[in-house]
């Protein structure tokens, strides 16, 4: 999935100390692995992501979206808690400081993201969450400019403006029936505040990363973040889970290890062998795979606003990250 994580660590450059504690085994052979096969590692990362859009969409059919939502933490949390138990040096040890900040961190930037996107599939395609989800880099360097003083050239305000406008003509680009039109502007609304939290996400999270690993940081975000969705569990959780078919199940569990943790520690080993700012045209291809995808799929259309709207966005994000804004 395109989601929360997926371009929070781009431009981060965390000390030299920490880079490398997820690395497994030898350092130089893993990175000699990682070169050679560096597209294979960046390829199978662009399609978990791109996958995860059609594939929540169909995880809806029998979940509710914070259902849903909890039992693909439940998954990632799971994991992750099996990985520090085998590989506890791996990871930098948690602050008591750190805790409740990086609660609230995980919660708003990690949750919240999930449980926007979730609602937001509801009622809007694949596709076009993709496309929405694809402007977090944008509002990355909207939050920077605000609340850290990044300076703005007349580049950027170029890009933020044609992926903006490209947003607003992609979630208006399908005419639902009026009966529906109201929900399907919140759910693109639901999606762009989910869009928005992960990039704050992204702006509050760089601190952190002055005594935390990417890795770590994201994982212990997860684990501390998804604590907040016990108030969300009901009977309604047991009665949809004890229902689900094979078909539900898999889904599940594929989005719980794929898109997110093999995804993500892929994209680390990834960003270990080139920069950011080089492999960030990668991301580019997402919500297009994510179309093609969506459309074999599920049948969704794909008009001719749509290809306007995602050009412009596609276009703005280029524009923007060639400027290489880096939060600091």
């Amino acid at each position: 999935m395109f989601s929360s994580l997926q371009i929070l660590i781009n431009d981060f450059k965390p000390s030299s100390h920490c880079r490398y504690h997820f690395m497994l085994g030898s350092r130089t052979k893993e990175e000699s692995f990682a070169k050679k096969y560096f597209f294979l590692i960046i390829g199978i990362t662009i399609v978990f992501w791109a996958l995860a859009f059609p594939f929540i969409k169909i995880g809806l059919e029998e979940l509710s979206p914070v259902n849903l939502t909890i039992m693909r933490l439940l998954v990632v949390c799971i994991v992750f808690l099996i990985i520090i138990a085998i590989m506890p040096k791996k990871f930098s040890k948690p602050n008591k400081k750190d805790i409740i900040p990086i609660f609230f961190l995980g919660f708003l930037g990690i949750i919240v993201y999930h449980l926007g996107l979730n609602y937001g599939e509801q009622y809007i395609s694949a596709s076009v969450a993709s496309l929405i989800i694809a402007t977090i880099p944008i509002f990355v360097v909207v939050l920077a400019v605000i609340f850290l003083r990044e300076k703005i050239t007349s580049k950027i305000v170029l890009g933020v403006t044609l992926s903006l406008v490209g947003v607003v003509i992609i979630s208006t680009a399908s005419k639902p029936t009026a009966s529906l039109e109201i929900k399907y502007l919140s759910g693109a609304i639901a999606v762009l505040i989910a869009a928005m939290v992960a990039a704050g996400y992204t702006v509050a999270g760089k601190k952190m990363l002055s005594r935390y690993s990417p890795l770590s940081l994201t994982v212990y975000a997860f684990l501390f973040g998804s604590i907040g969705l016990i108030p969300f569990i009901s009977v309604s959780l047991f009665e949809e889970v004890t229902a689900m078919s094979i078909r539900g199940w898999i889904i599940v569990l594929f989005l719980g290890l794929c898109p997110t943790v093999i995804a993500y520690v892929l994209w680390y080993v990834a960003l270990e062998i080139k920069s950011a700012s080089k492999i960030g045209v990668y991301l580019y291809f997402i919500p297009i795979l994510s179309t093609i995808i969506s459309y074999l799929l599920l049948q969704e259309r794909i008009t001719r606003l749509f290809i306007i709207g995602g050009a412009l966005v596609i276009i703005g994000l280029y524009i923007v990250n060639k400027q290489e804004v880096n939060v600091t």
